[in-house]
């Protein structure tokens, strides 16, 4: 049966079997852990993922695809058709697992949503989100380009981030406009952080305006003490908030507290 593709829910469908196959393997699980697949869709990558026996969750918000992927329930595959987004995910978890991991082909405007959603998740080993190719840049971005911004800088906080591959738009049904890439992000231990709030406002207030510097950006803040953190790291106070380094942007904020 053709499923025609809704644009509302931001569906493209995956159809190349070795980009499935390279997208299940990019995640190395045992039988006691749990696979979480967001926007199961046809089933496409749901069936290699069950190869790997491990317990499986897939979420999917559109009913229509209900006779399509009922067929891949039993004991360790579980269906739920609700939008990701207004889901608990720990009440859906039945059992105690080893480790998480969340595998996700997303929308680019549910990217930054779904991620916070998630960043949380205890257990949680790592993510792998097939995004549009530019977000994938920006998520997985290094200092001094022009792709680094506040959110790479957050989600380095709790992820060491991967860009895979990319996935040419032909790979899809129906075409997208644009390429897509596989980015990877695997837990990290956090930083030694004295204060989130501190440091998480401080991250958006020194990215607000991208073309000032991070003097103009921080002028309601203790210059003389980043500065001196700044000095500490061999860095020119006339320096710009994407050629900062996250673990700089750690030592200001805990210098901050003070």
């Amino acid at each position: 049966m053709e499923i025609k593709a809704k644009k509302s829910l931001g569906q493209n469908f995956l159809q190349d079997e070795q980009v499935l196959q390279n997208i299940a393997n990019s995640i190395k699980t045992n039988e006691n852990d749990l696979i979480i697949e967001i926007g199961a869709g046809t089933g496409a990558l749901t069936k290699y993922l069950k190869q790997k026996n491990s317990y499986l969750i897939c979420y999917e918000i559109d009913t229509r695809l209900k006779n399509i992927l009922d067929k891949y329930q039993n004991n360790k595959t579980k269906i739920i058709y609700k939008d990701f987004l207004k889901t608990n995910i720990i009440e859906d978890i039945p059992y105690n697992y080893n480790n998480i991991y969340i595998i996700a082909n997303i929308p680019y405007y549910i990217t930054t949503p779904i991620i916070k959603h998630i960043i949380n998740l205890p257990k949680l080993n790592s993510m792998t989100l097939l995004v549009q190719k530019e977000v994938a840049k920006r998520l997985s971005a290094k200092p001094n380009t022009k792709d680094y911004g506040s959110l790479t800088v957050y989600l380095n906080y709790y992820f060491n981030i991967n860009y895979l591959f990319n996935v040419k738009n032909t790979c899809f049904k129906p075409i997208p406009k644009v390429d897509s890439a596989v980015i990877n992000f695997i837990k990290k231990d956090k930083y030694n952080l004295k204060n989130e709030d501190i440091f998480f406002k401080l991250i958006n207030d020194s990215f607000k305006q991208k073309r000032k510097t991070l003097k103009n950006n921080l002028k309601d803040y203790n210059w003389n003490k980043i500065k001196e953190i700044l000095e500490k790291n061999n860095l020119n106070e006339t320096i710009r908030a994407e050629q900062i380094p996250i673990e700089v942007y750690i030592e200001i904020a805990n210098k901050l507290e003070h």
